[in-house]
């Protein structure tokens, strides 16, 4: 893998997971955009989020994949020591998705009373789940998230608290690397969990997953992984950040294309970056995925948006609405201060510079932004009316 060089002519280490979330990145750095934009990348692999975090902070990374929430955690200082942090290009909206252990499964469906593909109806049924196994003296259910400071966390407790389980009550949420989440869930460590691709395919394929959700069930518009770079660093290397941001758009304008999903896959498979069946990932690509080990397959061409409906434009909205999960669920005090820091982590006007187009017009967009599946609609003017019309869990 090659390396980019700073405004001063150093050079540049971009950390990231193995997801199909990272794709942007990978592509631009592989299929040669990086390059035709005078750029030099050298990718290095990480298997968990803390440690991409911790990279960029120190300096041992330039830029990195991440999650979303995180680049706004840093800049707060919540959970860990307080690094600014910029996100000029939204690698991936959308992505991740909830699959269940077969028994979860099976629990779940008998549960149901309407529609199983509809969020609001699963969740009612996994309270009723709950509560059965508490009454019986069946051991809590445990589901695993990627970090704290994640979609993966702040989604999987929309979804429940939906239905009225409150996530900290009655189940336990764990923290796990991504690549771990499927033999946690082959292993009976974990009932389910929530991850970005390929583990919830992978799960499926193994035999002893299902997917119950993509999280494009639940939001129609989800701010996912970013592109994110240190403040400090943005601001010394302006030159090097607009022309990483050009490459990058490159590269996800190129993954959009399905004639290039193929490719893309290949590449992605390789070993060295996310080291799974080609087949996998264009099921991804495409928006149509297994959800049971007996062939059944889920279509949603908006299940990872890249490269289209404005998805690689950071959307200051969504990090406030982000900050406010922080603040739903008891990692922040509710501020106003910390709420415009949290809103320009993101930097829209960054990414039309380097661009140098004006932004493009959403298809359908929700009128909040977010087309939660239940819920009040987001004002991030009024978070605190916004938290406030949440019923209460106890």
């Amino acid at each position: 893998m090659t390396a980019a060089s700073h405004d001063n002519g150093q050079t540049l280490r971009a950390g990231f997971i193995p997801l199909v979330d990272a794709a942007p990145l990978i592509v631009a750095v592989e299929r040669g955009f990086a390059a035709e934009e005078g750029l030099d990348i050298a990718l290095v692999r990480e298997v968990s989020w803390s440690n991409v975090r911790d990279k960029l902070n120190l300096g041992l990374f330039d830029a990195a994949h991440l999650l979303a929430p995180v680049s706004i955690s840093s800049s707060l200082g919540f959970g860990h020591v307080k690094v600014p942090i910029v996100v000029p290009f939204t690698l991936t909206m959308n992505g991740n998705a909830i699959t269940v252990s077969a028994a979860l499964h099976a629990e779940i469906m008998a549960e149901v009373d309407g529609n199983p593909r509809d969020p609001l109806v699963t969740a009612k049924a996994l309270a009723r789940v709950v509560a059965a196994r508490r009454r019986r003296g069946a051991p809590m259910l445990t589901f695993g998230m990627t970090f704290p400071f994640s979609t993966h966390n702040y989604q999987l407790r929309y979804w429940m608290a939906g239905g009225g389980v409150d996530p900290d009550e009655d189940v336990r949420m764990v923290v796990l690397p991504p690549p771990f989440m499927v033999d946690s869930l082959a292993s009976g460590h974990v009932d389910g969990f929530c991850v970005g691709a390929p583990w919830n395919s992978v799960a499926v394929d193994g035999g002893f997953g299902r997917i119950l959700h993509f999280v494009s069930d639940l939001f129609k518009r989800a701010a996912e992984k970013v592109l994110a770079v240190r403040q400090t660093w943005s601001e010394a290397n302006p030159q090097t950040l607009a022309a990483l941001i050009r490459a990058l758009d490159r590269a996800a304008t190129f993954i959009a294309a399905p004639a290039h999903h193929g490719e893309v896959a290949a590449l992605l498979s390789r070993p060295d970056l996310i080291g799974v069946d080609p087949e996998v990932i264009q099921r991804t690509l495409a928006g149509r995925l297994k959800v049971a080990p007996d062939g059944r397959v889920a279509d949603d061409p908006r299940y990872m948006l890249v490269g289209r409906e404005g998805a690689s434009r950071p959307e200051p909205l969504q990090a406030a609405w982000l900050y406010a999960q922080m603040v739903r669920w008891g990692q922040a005090t509710q501020s106003a201060d910390a709420l415009t820091v949290a809103s320009r982590v993101f930097r829209p006007e960054l990414y039309d510079a380097a661009v140098d187009r004006p932004p493009v017009a959403v298809p359908n967009l929700p009128a909040d932004g977010l087309g939660a599946f239940t819920g009040p609609a987001f004002d991030p003017a009024d978070v605190a009316g916004y938290l406030a019309a949440f019923p209460k869990l106890r």
